[in-house]
């Protein structure tokens, strides 16, 4: 700054002051104007070749995995899928910093119902295999090219040159081979079983594909007829009944109508007490305890003849109640004593139809029934075979009141009546679903012996599965209980499904005793090779005869069915990350570092991944589970069409801009629902503009800064700089700490805050007179700048893994010259003095004095005797200990209250005195001085004033 008081700019006759401030400037604009420039950030990015320079900036250094649990390739993305693949990002992003190689492959899950659902609406249902594949191909990849720009759009960086895709031939190849280790390991087996099954898949469903709703049914008391009444008589202790002229019945209790028809036992509870019940229809037996209740349910009134042991009743024989009316139903239902019948509702009395329970299966089959006894009318479209009587042709939910009608007219119905009760559903199709049996292939989860074992783990895959669990870390903690409690009660895994559009079972079964062929283990090496070179439509065009030759191959039919959806995606794992990406950085030890999804993986991918992980390796596939909620409106209500409350990404990303989705998702406590609507929006876009107004003034206030020339040594900055240094570096680690949990809205948050009131409120609201009116070169200066410069270093890389478009528009600014992108930094090392925790002691007393000191200036300002703060002089009464603090600020305490005059005095109690500071404001300081005008060459000028444009500056030691 010259010293010749002629170099003043002149406007109008009157000397420019303003003109020689140090005013910031920077090309960093104020708005953001998100929409148009992220697109641009995208593109350079992708020309650059940012992600694989991220890559080599990482080599050699730890790696960070974390599995991209693969969305469905279906459908544009949701704001559901924002938040998950946010989260994502954040996470690799803050790790990246922390200087892993942190490396992001996206997947996708691109086999399974949902694209031949597609496919069928689009092309009819009657297509051929080989047709279907080539269209779901074709349609998957469309829909991951979809998928894919909207993530991109979102700043997502990962390897979208190469993602992992389940429909790639070699992750087919891939999940044959764990399919493989998961029956040499003992765990596979094939078994007619009831299984969830879902007459609009037309197929088997996995525990996890279940979500229970409320369905309306019809309950029913059913009366079955003893077949032999003086057995009955016997089992209660009775030489005969005592009216021999009256029949005797079991009253049994159901609310699926549908499987009375296929009843082929009845179970009691061997421990519960039975009652024979004389009533005007004939004997009735019931648990002793409902008697009354059931007496009155069915409008009868009656007299306990006798009472027994349920136990007593085991082999009994009763008809079924629609014996007299077709030949079809001539037959008798024995008794089978069963713990899972109970005096809880009902009669105490359960029918049995095995086809149609898990519980009625193993009771059945525990007493002597065989496979082919086991009846199983109910096809897979939930139509009765055409020959079965009475009900043939009949969809079992259609056929509920005529069965009801005909119970009625063969006398054997007791009682029915509505009721509301929670239903397992298809979580795709929203219907409901029923057990059904059919022969599955399964995972098997206790002991017992498996298809082509080789060996036999330490361990069951169920005690696997949970030791595996104890040793995982959970993101929030509860969802461990939620985990181990479904991995606990779960049955065998069904993992075919009778579909075409996935990964085949390459078995061959023999058409007479249906056994697997002997060399099974040797075909499933041709069958891995065959889909690793033409994919899973090459092993669909294979016949028996070609791979078995044409004596044998006439012997053997060709196993249809496929695997279950979520055995790709939960074999992901191997195939993945130890083969068709391990060069991409994923060649890490055996588990992920952290595998994130929404709470409802539990069910899904996290349990499949644990269970096949288990299976082949023993241990989880994850050191870390982290679980996301939903998104819901403001009101905390379900998204949906038909509600109009949704938000499409798309629709946020071109209005307000990409970034502040991603500030909605770090500033949202994730653990729990993620509310999102317009003025949830408006109040996060008020957020994203005050960091910006932040980090635009931090780089305004560095942008004549040179750190190589002119950074100051820690041990000469001025105190409150360094103080401003303490307390970045101690937020650093606040924020860094939470990084490491995976933690990010008490990071913007906090940021907020800092930004708000450590910043704004406090540090950088002190040294704008500093940096204005200070000599451009001065210590003082520099010094502040110096501080400010670590403090936008540090506060870039922040804020980077959530507002990735924002920190790296700022940083070529703030750092031209250096690496390309934000992202290849590391987090800022902070310089700290040794007596940082004492000064920030210090300073953050000051602060409360000054708070005390601001609120009586407000009174002022309030009464209207007072406009700025520079118009005011204060004097502070400090008792001891805050005296010695103040006074150890010197002349420097006005600036520190931003007042023009602040005097100090002992006394008891901490008091703030406000007045109106003496003399005239000075036109480049706008602080009041007495010395304003001492000089008159500039007569507006204070002594100050004409030291700093004139003379060789002022001298600041504490701020």
């Amino acid at each position: 700054m010259s010293n010749d008081s002629t170099a003043l700019d002149q406007t109008a006759d009157k000397p420019n002051y303003r003109s020689k401030l140090n005013l910031p400037d920077t090309p960093f604009p104020m708005r953001g104007d998100l929409p148009r420039r992220e697109p641009q950030w995208i593109k350079k990015w992708e020309e650059q070749g940012l992600y694989q320079k991220l890559r080599a900036a990482r080599k050699g250094r730890p790696l960070f995995v974390l599995h991209d649990g693969p969305p469905y390739a279906n459908g544009q993305i949701h704001i559901g899928h924002a938040v998950n693949k946010i989260l994502k990002d954040m996470i690799v992003k803050s790790r990246q910093l922390e200087g892993y190689d942190a490396a992001y492959v996206p997947g996708w899950d691109c086999h399974g119902l949902p694209i031949e659902n597609a496919i069928e609406k689009l092309h009819g249902r009657n297509l051929s295999r080989e047709d279907m594949q080539a269209k779901a191909r074709a349609f998957a990849q469309e829909q991951i090219e979809q998928q894919m720009a909207g993530f991109k759009r979102l700043g997502v960086l990962g390897d979208w040159d190469n993602p992992y895709k389940t429909m790639n031939y070699a992750n087919e190849a891939g999940e044959l081979r764990v399919l493989k280790k998961v029956m040499e390991r003992g765990f596979l087996y094939r078994g007619l079983k009831p299984v969830y099954w879902c007459f609009d898949c037309q197929s088997s469903l996995a525990e996890f594909e279940i979500e229970y709703a409320d369905k309306k049914s019809d309950t029913l008391d059913v009366a079955f007829k003893a077949d032999d009444p003086q057995a009955l008589a016997r089992a209660f202790g009775l030489a005969a009944l005592p009216d021999a002229g009256k029949d005797a019945f079991v009253a049994i209790w159901t609310t699926t109508a549908w499987t009375i028809p296929a009843n082929q036992a009845l179970n009691v509870n061997p421990e519960i007490v039975y009652a024979l019940v004389d009533t005007d229809k004939g004997y009735l037996v019931l648990a002793d305890v409902l008697v009354p209740q059931c007496l009155e349910r069915f409008g009868l009134h009656g007299t306990v003849v006798a009472t027994a042991p349920g136990k007593a009743l085991d082999g009994l024989q009763f008809q079924h109640p629609l014996h007299d009316v077709d030949a079809g139903y001539r037959r008798t239902a024995p008794v089978i004593p069963a713990d899972y019948a109970t005096a809880e509702d009902g009669t105490g009395i359960v029918h049995s139809a095995p086809a149609y329970g898990v519980d009625d299966f193993n009771s059945c089959t525990s007493h002597g029934f065989k496979h082919t006894d086991i009846l199983t009318p109910v096809q897979a479209n939930g139509v009765y075979a055409p020959d079965f009587p009475l009900f043939g042709g009949q969809h079992i939910w259609k056929a509920v009141p005529v069965i009801i009608d005909s119970l009625r007219l063969a006398g054997r119905l007791l009682a029915t009546q509505p009721i509301t009760h929670s239903y397992p559903h298809c979580w795709r199709h929203k219907t409901p679903v029923i057990y059904r049996a059919t022969a599955q292939w399964f995972v098997r989860m206790d002991e017992g012996e498996g298809l082509f074992a080789k060996e036999k783990p330490a361990m069951t895959l169920r005690q696997a599965a949970l030791a595996a669990i104890e040793q995982t870390s959970f993101y929030p903690a509860n969802g461990k209980a939620r985990l181990y409690d479904m991995i606990a009660n779960r049955p065998d895994w069904g993992i075919s499904r009778q579909r075409n559009w996935g990964v085949p079972l390459p078995f061959f079964l023999h058409k007479e005793t249906e056994q697997l062929h002997p060399r099974t283990m040797e075909i499933f090496d041709q069958a891995i090779a065959i889909v690793e070179q033409g994919g899973i439509e090459a092993w669909s065009r294979v016949t028996p005869e070609d791979i078995l030759g044409p004596e044998e191959g006439v012997q053997y039919n060709k196993v249809g069915d496929i695997l279950d959806v979520w055995f790709d995606s939960g074999s992901t794992f191997s195939h993945v990350l130890h083969g068709t990406h391990a060069q991409a950085g994923h060649q890490h030890g055996p588990e992920a570092d952290l595998y994130l999804e929404g709470h409802d993986q539990h069910r899904g991918w996290f349990h499949s991944s644990l269970l096949l992980s288990c299976a082949l390796n023993g241990r989880a596939p994850y050191k870390g589970l982290l679980t996301h909620g939903f998104t819901v409106d403001g009101q905390g209500k379900k998204m949906s069409k038909s509600l109009g409350n949704t938000v499409a990404p798309q629709t946020v990303s071109n209005k307000l801009g990409a970034e502040i989705i991603r500030l909605w998702v770090a500033s949202t406590d994730y653990s729990g629902d993620l509310a999102i609507d317009e003025k949830i929006l408006a109040r996060v876009v008020d957020a994203y503009r005050r960091i910006r107004n932040t980090l635009r003034f931090l780089l305004a206030n560095t942008s004549d800064f040179d750190p190589v020339r002119d950074a100051v040594p820690l041990e000469q900055m001025l105190e409150i700089d360094r103080y401003a240094l303490a307390q970045a570096a101690e937020f650093q680690r606040e924020v860094l700490a939470h990084y490491d949990v995976y933690e990010f809205h008490p990071v913007v948050a906090k940021l907020q805050v800092y930004c708000s009131e450590e910043l704004g409120a406090f540090y950088l609201d002190i040294l704008k007179d500093r940096l204005y009116v200070t000599q451009a070169k001065s210590l003082a200066r520099r010094s502040a700048q110096t501080a400010l410069w670590h403090i936008t270093h540090a506060m870039l890389r922040w804020m980077a893994p959530f507002l990735s478009f924002t920190a790296e528009e700022a940083w070529p600014i703030f750092a031209p010259g250096q690496s390309e992108s934000i992202f290849i930094e590391t987090y800022h090392t902070i310089p700290e003095t040794a007596d940082a925790a004492d000064l920030r002691a210090k300073w953050e007393r000051v602060r409360a004095i000054r708070d005390v000191a601001n609120k009586e200036i407000e009174k002022m300002r309030e009464a209207g005797k007072l406009g700025a703060s520079l118009q005011a002089a204060i004097t502070i009464t400090a008792p001891p200990q805050d005296y010695a603090l103040l006074a150890s600020l010197g002349d420097d305490l006005k600036f520190v209250f931003i007042t023009s005059a602040a005097a100090l005095q002992p006394g008891d109690t901490l008091a703030v005195q406000v007045a109106l500071a003496p003399g005239q404001k000075c036109a480049m300081t706008w602080h009041y001085s007495e010395d304003v005008g001492t000089d008159p060459q500039h007569p507006e000028l204070s002594a100050r004033a004409i030291c700093n444009l004139f003379g060789e500056g002022e001298t600041r030691t504490y701020a």
